[in-house]
């Protein structure tokens, strides 16, 4: 087995992420100040510029952490569904069930996406930022477009559908599904959406 060793500059970058990602993802970008990450990591100033330019250099270092680390969970849990299932409709059923489960499971309720915050406030941010969120949605909608399209080969929709605006709904019900736990109060509500879009699959492709 391989150890990997992180280096103590990288083990500062990802510090300093970690504390702006909090931040960002409680209060926004805007009032986030480069300032308030530097007191709360103890370094100075110059620190924080070794690492990264500008706080636009932040937001993309952070946007391209979060895609990585969700398509890393995709995959994992892809991958544990297709281990239960050879069936594409029953995989990706699963697959919806132990995410949700996933969610379910965090004390309090899902952290909140990067990606959504950028895009609320995208002004702030140069077109590398914009596009590569942009980006980040495409290839989500490439992920499950490609499961839907598996499922459709053997289980003919029983409605007309356009697959990919059912592929997107997958990312709608996942940022709804935050915001509403969070402006609830309720961890719960991202299960739930998540649940209620597997039910929407499984009627599109099975009927009632």
């Amino acid at each position: 087995m391989t150890i990997q060793v992180v280096s103590k500059g990288e083990q500062t970058r990802q510090r300093l992420m970690d504390i702006a990602q909090s931040s960002v993802l409680e209060k926004g970008f805007s009032a986030t100040s480069i300032e308030e990450i530097i007191t709360e990591a103890g370094i100075t100033k110059s620190g924080f510029f070794y690492h990264f330019k500008d706080k636009n250099d932040l937001a993309k270092s952070l946007v391209e952490r979060y895609i990585q680390d969700e398509g890393s969970l995709m995959d994992e849990v892809f991958a544990q569904a297709d281990s239960l299932s050879e069936d594409p409709l029953h995989s990706f059923l699963i697959f919806l069930k132990l995410l949700s489960d996933r969610f379910a499971d965090l004390p309090n309720g899902h952290p909140g996406c990067i990606v959504a915050s950028c895009c609320y406030q995208e002004q702030l941010f140069n077109q590398d930022v914009r596009d590569l969120c942009a980006g980040g949605h495409m290839t989500w909608r490439r992920v499950m477009r490609k499961r839907l399209d598996r499922i459709a080969e053997k289980y003919p929709p029983k409605v007309e559908i356009d697959f990919d605006a059912l592929a997107d709904m997958f990312s709608a019900l996942a940022d709804g599904g935050i915001i509403l736990s969070r402006s609830l109060k309720a961890p719960a509500k991202l299960s739930e959406q998540i649940m209620l879009y597997r039910g929407f699959v499984r009627a599109v492709f099975e009927g009632t």
